[in-house]
């Protein structure tokens, strides 16, 4: 939950389907180089989270509870990973990137692990150690042996995400935005990885980070780094048919077609920057899916936390009554932490980061 679809890109006369053909421009609604439906694929990843982690799903049908939290980290995952590589293209300086990218995520994060820390010294139950709190500082506390603490245990997730920003920084600075092409070939492997370790679900960095690298991928293809022919390919696929079988490959978590969800679900999202239903279009691109895909983040980092304490406390009939409580001061925090905390340091980052005008991103 910690990117914007606010970046350096096309306008909307720029958004092709080919080389001279227009899209449609509802598709992708933008203002400017803004694509607002990608604010509702957020919306809908750290709803699903949120629901995964809160609500009694598994009473309706089991395995329920962990498809919904899963699907919703793959959808988060895939934006992360289409939107930092549309960064790129646009402006390959890994400096910027790296400046921009620590400055949104660790002011909020490193708030939240000292929260968590000095909270369960205070509850006197000393189980999280100095390393413990080093280990999640620095991001590398999802790696075996795992050093994650009580409350903060899904944001094993940041770590994949800030070695990411590492990674493809690396890889820019060494060879330019023709780098960027080894991200597919980057994806097969480590997803090859996970097939040779039987990793079907994992939160190890090595084990997770393909989904990352799809919507890497689904980026390339989108801004025309492969030609056209991809991006048609893509334009003609239903989107009914590949939401179902995003659904199909998330769901049965423990069986080989979980090696196949990181593409599934970045060809589902991908599939709607081309033809999206129009109700799909009405809600994504609404007021409510932008406001809550700008406090997104927040809501990710607190709505665990949150249910840690003692909102999250009681037997199955208390714990449930506390439930909108719960909801109300997750979503206050969650806004206040978004406008007056973090957004002044992302403000400062991006004028820090200026740099002068660029081409529009070619799309297709």
């Amino acid at each position: 939950m910690t990117e914007s679809a606010t970046s350096s890109g096309p306008s909307p006369q720029d958004n092709r389907t080919g080389p001279t053909t227009p899209a449609n421009p509802a598709a992708t609604k933008q203002s400017g180089d803004h694509l607002a439906l990608l604010d509702g694929w957020r919306a809908s990843s750290i709803l699903l989270v949120i629901a995964g982690h809160w609500l009694p799903l598994n009473a309706v049908l089991q395995g329920l509870n962990d498809f919904a939290a899963l699907l919703g980290m793959a959808i988060f995952f895939t934006l992360s990973g289409f939107l930092i590589t549309r960064f790129l293209i646009d402006r390959p300086e890994p400096g910027p990137f790296l400046v921009r990218r620590i400055m949104r995520i660790l002011p909020l994060a490193w708030l939240a692990m000292f929260a968590l820390f000095f909270a369960d010294r205070w509850a006197g139950e000393s189980g999280v150690t100095w390393p413990d709190l080093i280990a999640n500082l620095a991001f590398y506390a999802n790696l075996p042996p795992t050093r994650l603490m009580p409350g903060g245990e899904h944001l094993w997730s940041l770590c994949v995400e800030m070695y990411f920003y590492i990674g493809i920084a690396l890889l820019v600075m060494a060879g330019g935005r023709r780098a960027l092409y080894l991200l597919p070939l980057l994806a097969l492997a480590f997803t090859a990885g996970r097939v040779a370790q039987h990793a079907t679900v994992s939160i190890f960095t090595w084990q997770r980070i393909d989904e990352i690298l799809a919507g890497a991928t689904l980026s390339l293809i989108y801004h025309g780094m492969f030609g056209p022919r991809p991006a048609e390919w893509l334009s003609r696929i239903n989107f009914y048919v590949i939401a179902a079988i995003a659904v199909v490959v998330t769901f049965f978590d423990h069986t080989a077609l979980a090696y196949l969800r990181p593409y599934g679900v970045a060809a589902m999202v991908g599939v709607t920057l081309y033809h999206a239903p129009g109700w799909l279009r009405y809600v994504f691109c609404s007021r409510a899916a932008a406001y809550i895909a700008k406090i997104s983040y927040a809501l990710y980092v607190f709505h665990v936390m949150f249910a840690h304490s003692w909102l999250g406390s009681g037997d199955t009939l208390v714990k449930y009554a506390k439930r909108p409580l719960l909801m109300l001061i997750t979503w206050a925090a969650a806004h206040v932490s978004t406008f007056y905390y973090e957004k002044p340091i992302t403000d400062y980052a991006r004028r820090l980061t200026k740099g002068g005008p660029r081409k529009p991103l070619r799309t297709y």
